[in-house]
């Protein structure tokens, strides 16, 4: 194959490691690479990577493929998300390439882009383009906003006020660590405007070293004191995997908490009212996973209890005893995702097993009927316009996201002017619905994105990608990238697997815990559907996930590393036994299980691809990437896979390790993107056997 790598790579050595599980003896031999600080393994890692460039620096059509790749992610039509409507002024987060960073804007009018104005730019409190807004809340009036920024993907973030008139940082107010890359962060503003509640980690000397990324808690900060004076509210007795979530009602008398337990998907709900006391409103038990306030002095509640797909809850705010609560729209066959309330009606969005759907009820729960959104798309975003006008965000696969309004009286949706315009024309795709069948029979969907005119005829280079976990589902977006591939005449397969949310808590337990394996039968079956389909044929079919997907990465090329022809496993998870030593890890044991209980050890060792990498193996080409400052996926995973995998194949495998700095992903700067897709798409080009046609157009004429 053209481009093979000369340089050789370092070769990890083997220490002797022996752990007992309960009845099993589990042999560990690079343990000692866990460590990044350690010489040795920095010096490794060097090597590593020198070896990873000498392979692609060299790759064929590069150049082309880097000037296709920057001309798709540098188009400068901006991207607004996060909208925020509060009195007459709309808040947005704005991506505006080549801006290293999305950045924070007010507008006047969503039709009227000239009234737009930058209110926070992290470049210009950084120029680096390393610093990054973790998330950002206005007061009650709009007349300031708490914002939290975050450096080298590390998604540990201060907050600092700024005066929305000015523009300028409130001096000396700068709360610190109100967000973490283990339990997030968030913040609610009282009604008064005068102070917030807010997530606090634990600082100084309160906890060990190792506790500091845990026991977050809920305190109180009044503008304009030091943070050293601000007060406990709540959270000494959560679990020490908490993470808050803070809502303020729109009269600003209440405030919510949504407290999860670790990332399984359990919730418990905390009201505080005008009495200045927090009361407890739902258990993990009682299977609330979310909650809006209501203009009618209600809460409403998104319960699972005895409704898998979900059902909607009305609470009294005057009684807010969760036997008060009454079923305003019951489970129905779509599962409820999300839901907005207005004056005088309820949207709902619903999950169709990876494309969504909107619909509204009035407050009695009577269907109002369909909201027109295109078609085989993700609504999201939904938000409060007047009265029970609201604004959404719609995309899908060949339409870019575009913030719509939707007008009750007479039914009409809308396009504003915060749309994005596509730098290629995707009217040549044709967008698939298949569903494979899983090993346990289960039907599992997957989207097919194909040019027209591609023939079945299994030689079609063919992408697949997946996630399987947290609740989380894989919905249609509009990714410009893809034109990349697809202008090759490849194919694009995104599977729907169990472990996500698409047809409801059973569809996510039965990818989670001791039933994680489902999910890799699920995506193998995707990939089995594609051959036998005759899009492609093992040779020609690559696959790509990040981190639980970079799990599902180390899965499929262990257990079926004749199905692939190539992988980019993007920092995943690998060493399912070591998993919760790290702090984000521990997060992860109510999705993943612990190595202490001795039935999901089983099945988490069953599976754990660092464990089963075979020697003499033909293991598929594969690119590890991983973050050095990545709080979510420690970067020792990758490390010790790609040590594994390079023992196991005597250094003849093409096994790469891409390490970066920067993190998980969250807050990487574009310059860095586009550095990482184009060696993605360059390697995999290569590995597939593909010959790069470069690409003249930049964009189309038809380009919507």
């Amino acid at each position: 194959m053209a481009g093979k790598a000369t340089v050789i790579p370092p070769v990890a050595e083997k220490k002797a490691v022996e752990d007992a599980y309960h009845d099993t003896q589990v042999q560990d031999p690079y343990r000692w690479m866990e460590s990044s600080s350690d010489p040795k393994v920095q010096e490794w890692t060097q090597g590593q990577n020198q070896y990873t460039r000498s392979m692609l620096d060299k790759l064929p059509g590069r150049d082309a493929i880097r000037q296709r790749v920057t001309e798709l992610l540098t188009w400068q039509s901006p991207a607004h998300f996060a909208l925020t409507k509060v009195g007459s002024t709309l808040f947005a987060m704005k991506s505006q390439p080549p801006k290293q960073q999305p950045m924070l804007v007010t507008l006047g009018s969503l039709n009227d882009t000239t009234s737009e104005r930058v209110l926070v730019d992290p470049m210009a409190v950084d120029p680096s383009g390393k610093t990054a807004i973790d998330f950002f809340v206005p007061s009650p009036d709009g007349k300031r906003v708490a914002v939290s920024l975050s450096k080298d993907g590390t998604e540990s973030g201060d907050v600092s006020i700024y005066d929305v008139t000015t523009g300028q940082a409130l001096p000396n107010e700068v709360v610190p660590r109100v967000n973490g890359g283990t339990a997030g962060g968030s913040l609610a503003w009282t009604g008064d405007g005068k102070g917030y509640f807010y997530t606090r980690y634990p600082r100084g000397t309160e906890r060990a070293a190792e506790d500091m990324n845990f026991y977050q808690q809920v305190y109180y900060h009044a503008v304009g004191t030091p943070t050293e004076k601000d007060t406990y509210a709540l959270g000494k007795d959560f679990p020490r995997i908490a993470m808050s979530s803070l809502d303020t009602s729109h009269d600003g008398k209440y405030i919510i908490n949504r407290v999860a337990n670790g990332d399984g998907g359990e919730f418990m709900l905390y009201l505080y009212g005008p009495s200045g006391q927090w009361q407890q409103v739902s258990r993990f038990e009682d299977k609330v996973v979310a909650a809006r306030f209501g203009h009618d002095g209600a809460l409403y509640l998104k319960s699972l209890k005895d409704a898998p797909r979900g059902k909607l809850l009305r609470l009294p705010l005057s009684t807010p005893s969760l036997g008060k609560a009454t079923v305003v729209v019951p489970e129905g066959k779509a599962t409820l995702m999300g839901f907005l309330p207005t004056q005088g009606r309820i949207y709902i969005t619903e999950q169709l097993g990876g494309p969504s759907q909107l619909r509204s009820v009035d407050l009695k729960g009577q269907d109002l009927g369909l909201v027109p959104t295109l078609p085989v798309s993700t609504v999201g975003g939904l938000e409060s316009e007047s009265g029970d006008d609201i604004l959404f965000a719609n995309s899908s696969y060949v339409e870019p996201m575009a913030w719509y309004r939707y007008s009750a009286k007479d039914g009409k949706v809308t396009k504003t002017a915060l749309a994005q315009t596509s730098p290629a024309d995707f009217s040549d795709i044709e967008v698939i619905r298949a569903e494979a069948t899983s090993k346990d029979g289960t039907k599992v969907p997957l989207t097919i994105l194909k040019p027209k005119g591609v023939k079945l005829n299994g030689t079609n280079p063919t992408l697949l990608t997946g996630y399987g976990g947290f609740n989380i589902s894989i919905t249609p977006g509009f990714n410009k990238l893809s034109r990349a591939w697809l202008e090759q005449g490849g194919v694009i397969a995104i599977a729907n697997l169990r472990g996500g949310s698409e047809f409801g808590e059973e569809w996510h337990a039965n990818g989670s815990l001791t039933k994680k394996q489902n999910v890799f039968d699920d995506f193998y079956a995707c990939a089995k559907l594609l051959v036998d389909q005759k899009y492609t044929q093992p040779k020609k079919l690559a696959i790509q996930g990040g981190s639980n997907g970079g799990l599902l990465m180390g899965a499929a090329l262990t257990q079926h590393p004749e199905a692939y022809g190539a992988v980019v496993a993007r920092v995943g998870i690998y060493d399912m036994l070591r998993v919760e030593q790290t702090p984000n890890g521990q997060f992860n044991t109510t999705e993943y299980g612990t190595v202490k209980n001795p039935e999901q050890f089983q099945a988490l060792y069953a599976y754990s691809p660092y464990h089963h990498v075979k020697d003499g193996t033909k293991y598929p080409p594969v690119m590890f990437t991983s973050g050095a400052n990545d709080p979510r996926v420690d970067p020792f995973h990758s490390r010790k896979m790609v040590a594994r995998m390079q023992a196991a194949t005597g250094g003849k495998g093409r096994i790469f390790l891409r390490a970066a700095g920067g993190g998980h992903g969250m807050g990487t700067p574009l310059s860095d993107r586009i550095e990482e897709e184009v060696d993605v798409y360059a390697f995999v080009f290569n590995e597939l056997g593909i010959k790069y046609q470069p690409v003249k157009q930049v964009s189309s004429p038809k380009a919507k």
